[in-house]
């Protein structure tokens, strides 16, 4: 396809655990494009080995014997102020950590791919507002202009589009089918229900777990083996790096074992201390079932919200590594009465899907591929804290309710409580609770500067304009005779200044690539 060799059409899957990055190729099909060392996955690791620092597969060796000096898993922690490990006397801010990933991604792609900075990055459909700015920084932290940030099950509903010739200019299909994709990777969990066409991609009802993954059944393992140990020796191997770092790559290999063989062994040594522990897939299924119905939950609640029963679902799309295990499928087949899609690389998909939306955004009127329509919904409430006239108690008012479709424009119309008053401050929160306490605090916006002489009672209408890739604009209109507007960007306490994001990106990438 010679138009896509006129700009890299590229996509990244930053994941929990492994990473992906993919582009269009030169006959126009989506393309993973391997590493330096050779290898389609990235491990999502850093190592800090004195002032080297080390990314992917090395990095990723390093946790059996380095485990201290290794930041592995940084997106389960992005939107924090700090990673919660010091290396060297300092503390870095997860964005960098993550920028450090992408600049290897977009680094070694640039080998098959050509030189590129634009590219389209995935996040998971239950990520805030405040994770999808910060994974944005990441991307300019690690040399990218970010062109979309879009939901990772989105993603693997426009590569599934693909795969079935909906998006193609030949493309034909009779009727939109639902969806139901349900995506479990290393450290996140989403389920959503989409309306899939032959040009438009609608997202109807998501929702997720930001702390549920493959991380967590192989922990179910690693607490499995220690407690075995420790009741034969009287130690917990838990307590020594060394031997919890073999432990998490063990435990991962037989989670992936027990998936083909219906039984498997782990050896842990500590000391002149070994013990051998046999685990059936029986038993891995037992320690794990919790977790597993914690995801039956979700996507019951997701029918729910999208007003669904499994009847009105045409398919199930599997998504994220961690669905290779058998009893996901088992559970979904189960549920659903159907055989779960597995057409798609549980692996790659997610890029794949994201490199075509870059076609898409990039070659616009002349690429192979339809301009598909794709619409997301909000995966959380937003909103403001205001306080109850009558008793001072601050609650949380909606603005835009979860599920609503993207882009929208929501207003609400408020009141001053003084004479004369002189600023407004606006508290924007993220939650279904009414309790601010119980909601994510996205930010404040502080007006200072209103005019003078303003009445008891003066209307402030407060207005909030949520894009497609879930980042929130804001403005507020003070009335009465002044009728002043006010936009205002979010002040978010954790988030990083222009100055420090410059300063990092000129850190990982170097001044000629900043």
């Amino acid at each position: 396809m010679s138009d896509t060799k006129k700009k890299p059409a590229v996509g990244i899957d930053l994941g929990t655990t492994y990473s992906v990055i993919a582009h269009i190729n030169d006959v126009g099909r989506p393309e993973t494009i391997p590493n330096a060392e050779g290898d389609l996955l990235t491990p999502s690791v850093v190592l800090f080995d004195g002032d080297e620092v080390i990314v992917g597969r090395e990095a990723n060796k390093a946790r059996t014997t380095e485990l201290e000096n290794v930041a592995d898993c940084p997106k389960r922690q992005i939107g924090n102020q700090v990673y919660d490990k010091v290396f060297g006397d300092r503390r870095y801010p997860p964005e960098a950590l993550q920028g450090w990933i992408l600049n290897k991604l977009k680094n070694d792609a640039s080998r098959v791919a050509g030189n590129f900075k634009e590219a389209v990055i995935t996040v998971p459909a239950y990520f805030d507002e405040v994770r999808r700015k910060a994974t944005q920084d990441s991307g300019f932290i690690g040399g990218l202009d970010v062109l979309d940030i879009i939901n990772e099950p989105t993603a693997a509903a426009v590569a599934y589009g693909y795969q079935a010739g909906w998006i193609d200019i030949e493309g034909r299909v009779d009727q939109p089918i639902n969806v139901l994709v349900y995506d479990l990777g290393g450290g996140t969990f989403d389920v959503t229900v989409m309306e899939v066409g032959k040009d438009r991609f609608r997202t109807i009802a998501t929702d997720g777990d930001m702390r549920l993954g493959g991380q967590d059944w192989d922990q179910r393992l690693i607490d499995h083996v220690s407690e075995n140990f420790k009741n034969n020796y009287g130690v917990d191997p838990r307590t020594d790096s060394a031997t919890l770092g073999k432990l998490l790559r063990d435990c991962k290999e037989t989670k992936e074992t027990l998936s083909t063989r219906s039984r498997a062994q782990i050896e842990c040594s500590l000391g002149s201390s070994s013990l051998k522990t046999e685990v059936t897939r029986e038993t891995f299924e037992d320690l794990t079932l919790d977790l597993l119905d914690r995801t039956d939950f979700t996507v019951r609640q997701t029918l729910k919200a999208a007003k669904m029963k499994w009847t009105d679902i045409d398919k199930v799309i599997l998504v994220g590594g961690s669905t290779r295990m058998p009893a996901v499928r088992e559970m979904l087949s189960s549920l659903s009465s159907q055989t779960p899609d597995s057409t798609l690389s549980p692996d790659e998909a997610v890029a794949h899907g994201a490199a075509l939306r870059s076609a898409m955004l990039l070659h616009e009127g002349s690429s192979a591929f339809r301009p598909a329509e794709i619409k997301n919904v909000n995966s959380h409430s937003l909103g403001v804290v205001a306080n109850e006239v009558e008793t001072g108690t601050p609650k949380v008012v909606t603005l835009i309710p979860r599920n609503t479709p993207l882009p929208v424009v929501s207003r609400k119309t408020f009141k001053t409580h003084r004479q004369n008053q002189e600023s407004v401050l606006l508290q924007i929160v993220e939650g279904e609770s009414i309790n601010p306490e119980d909601c994510a605090q996205l930010g404040r916006c502080a007006i200072w500067d209103l005019p003078g002489a303003l009445d008891v009672g003066t209307l402030i209408e407060v207005k909030f304009a949520y894009e497609e890739n879930g980042r929130l604009k804001v403005k507020v209109r003070i009335g009465g005779s002044t009728n002043k507007s006010f936009r205002y960007e979010i002040q978010r306490p954790n988030s990083l200044t222009e100055e420090q994001l410059a300063s990092w990106q000129q850190y990982i990438c170097g001044p000629d690539d900043s």
